[in-house]
Parts: structure tokens; sequence; C-alpha cells
């Protein structure tokens, strides 16, 4: 084997920004297929429905393409370009990939509490009626079910027929067609898929966790071994014999990186490797960006020390509710706590936090100021509020600025 290549830290960190779309600023307007090839370009965009700011998904994808109209991410939905299933968490991914996950579906029972064996067995008929329903009537939300007055209030207590829906798709007999105000519209498998045909198009769980390994290594661009499995929430995955033959291949390269120590690089960053690469983006993260969402490895990474605080009790968050990170020219160098006032159209910060030790300089002022207007102006905002932050931040942006078109 070939002699490591002696990387820094902020050369590793660089070429991870790049395999995620988030080294440089886009350089020209969003456009529709953008939508696609940038959840391709991640493998996974991972779904959460908190919306006291934009809904993650509609974030992690602003921070890659710049202004783009929301809609276009349940448009690539509805087109058949993606599908929902259970990846590193609830995930749109590219429908290319549905064979990856397929396993999945076959077995169920392993996803924990996604899918309950019990509630199935007890529930057969109501389920059977419910599928019998779809199939003869067309797609179904679970708000087109009435609730059960029985039902105790509470985070887990969906009505049945949401439970039913639920794990349904969990064993993949229903799939997510589109979605309309955020609420999933469920569709037979078999009509969605009349091709399919597991017996000749399924994978075997071992090549399916290899190729969800190409696709973790790839969207990573540099990784440590121990970062592999948690990008698909893979167990017992056999990452020594991966690191043997994708090496072996060719499709990823020994490094050395500061700090860090032994690192591998995916070969769509090989050419990056040998010339010099700035970092030129400031984005604002959502707290399940990619990037991020692993809190082990951006630490490592990025010495960024991050939680999401909103399961939290207010009296135990160390710093606020929905968190975002602020990813400013290759590190990792603030956060915010922000909410979204929509009645009033106001982006309203209510704290900024520097990461210990960045020198707050004009270039980070200008730049930082500009992504939390660019931020507020695609949530149509007029004007932006900040609540609390440090002295001389709060000097040089002022308590209130408001948002030109």
């Amino acid at each position: 084997m070939k002699n490591s290549a002696s990387l820094s830290l902020s050369k590793a960190r660089h070429l991870h920004l790049a395999a995620q779309g988030l080294l440089r600023p886009p350089g020209r307007r969003a456009r529709f297929e953008d939508v696609h090839a940038s959840i391709r370009q991640m493998s996974l965009l991972q779904i959460d429905t908190i919306n006291v700011v934009a809904r993650s998904p509609y974030l992690v994808l602003f921070s890659r393409l710049g202004a783009y109209p929301p809609a276009w991410l349940e448009q690539t939905l509805a087109s058949g370009a993606l599908f929902e299933y259970w990846a590193h968490e609830a995930c749109f991914i590219p429908f290319e990939d549905y064979p990856l996950l397929r396993h999945r579906m076959l077995t169920p029972q392993r996803l924990g509490w996604k899918y309950s064996e019990q509630w199935v067995e007890q529930h057969q008929q109501e389920i059977a009626a419910l599928l019998e329903h779809i199939a003869l009537n067309g797609p179904v939300r679970a708000a087109d079910f009435a609730n059960d007055k029985h039902t105790k209030p509470g985070w887990w207590a969906w009505k049945p027929h949401k439970r039913h829906l639920e794990n349904l798709f969990s064993a993949g007999e229903l799939m997510v067609t589109e979605r309309r105000n955020f609420q999933r519209v469920y569709d037979l498998r078999s009509r969605v898929m009349p091709e399919w045909r597991d017996e000749l198009h399924a994978l075997s769980e071992a090549d399916a966790v290899n190729l969800m390994l190409d696709h973790s290594a790839r969207s990573l661009g540099i990784f440590r071994a121990s970062w592999l499995p948690d990008y698909y929430r893979l167990r017992r995955a056999p990452v020594k014999t991966w690191l043997a033959a994708a090496a072996e291949r060719g499709a990823i390269q020994r490094v050395e990186v500061e700090q860090l120590g032994e690192m591998w690089l995916h070969q769509s960053q090989l050419a990056l490797l040998e010339k010099p690469v700035a970092a030129t983006h400031t984005a604002i993260l959502s707290p399940f960006d990619p990037v991020v969402w692993d809190r082990r490895r951006v630490l490592e990474l990025f010495n960024f020390d991050y939680r999401i605080e909103c399961y939290t009790p207010a009296e135990k968050r160390k710093y606020g509710y929905f968190v975002l990170p602020i990813l400013h020219r290759g590190a990792l160098k603030a956060r915010m706590d922000a909410k979204m006032d929509r009645q009033t159209q106001r982006l309203i910060i209510r704290a900024f936090w520097l990461e210990p030790g960045v020198r707050l300089s004009q270039l980070l002022l200008d730049d930082v100021q500009k992504a939390i207007s660019r931020f507020a102006a695609w949530q149509e905002a007029t004007e932006v509020v900040l609540e609390s932050a440090p002295e001389a931040l709060r000097e040089a942006w002022s308590a209130r600025w408001l948002i030109t078109a």
C-alpha cells in the first residue's frame, strides 16, 4: 500500500464539507433538479417536523442550494424520485436506493419501537380492512380517520389507524407517495411499484449493508472507520472487511490527519487532495444536518460539542429549544437559538453564542449577518430581532435589522 498522505485538520474538514456540498456557496440560482441531486450527494435527508424555523429537511437543502421554493421537496417526492423510510432515522431517500432498505421492511420486527409485532397480531382484521379500503379508494392520510375517544393523550398515544398506517409503512406494505401540509399520504406498495418482485430485485442484507457503507463513505468524503455505521444506523456492520475490500478496489485511500490520526478518504475527493481548497461558505445548519447529526463525529472533526435540547426540560437546557449551528468558512464557529414568528414576519434570535476561542473578525461579522439575512428572507421575514448576543456582536449588528428584497 502507498504511504498515507498527511493532511491538516482544516484540510480534512474541507474535504468533508466538499463531499456534503457545503464547501462553497451555490454558484447559481437553484433549479428543481438540484433537490434530488443534493439528496443524492448526502445519500439521505432526515425528516423532522419541528417548525420553530423552517422544518429541518427544507433547511438542510437551503444550506446547500440557497433560496428555493420549499414545495420543490414535496414535488420531488410526488414525482417518484424519492421515497421515505427508516435509514439514519426517518428520511427522504433517492428512489434508486430502494433495494438498499428493502431487507429492513422484510424484517420489521428488528426496527424496535418503529414496528410493533404485537399490535399487528392483535389488529389483523382492522389492518386487513384498512388495506382493502386503500386498494378500493386510493391513498389515505392518518387525518382521514376519526380519532378513538378512548385514546389517552400523550406523545405516543396515536389513534389506532395512525398506528396501523405506521406499522404497515415500517413493514413496507405502504409507501408515502406525497405529503400534504407535511402530512404523509400512504398508498399500497404494490400500486406504487407494480414491477417489484422480492425474489428478483431484493438484495441480500449483506449486499445491502455493503452498499450502504459505500454510500456513507462517499457522502462523508473523509472518515474514521468508527463513523461509518451511524450514517444508516447499521448494527454489527462488517466495517473492517468492507475497508479492506474498498481499499483493494481503490474506492478509499488511507490518510493521516492532524490530531485525528488514521482516516480514510473516498476516491471522489482525490482531486481535491493535492490542491489548495478554500472554504468560502457561511450557512445556518439544521440540528439534523448530516454534518452534525452524529454528535461524536462533529465533536471529533470540528471540536463542536453539540446536542439538540428540544426534548430536554426547559430548566435543564444549556442553550435553547432549537439551536442552529453556524458554519463559517470551514469551521463551526457559533450557534443560535432562533424562532420564526410568521404572524409578524420576524426572525427572532433568542440567543447567539460564539464558540470558545473564536475571534470576532469583521469577515465573520459580515458573513454571518448576511447568512442570517438570507435565511430570514427565504422564510419571508421582513425583520431580524436579536435578543441576546455578545456585546461586540450586538454593537456591530444592532438589536434589529430590516430585510430588504
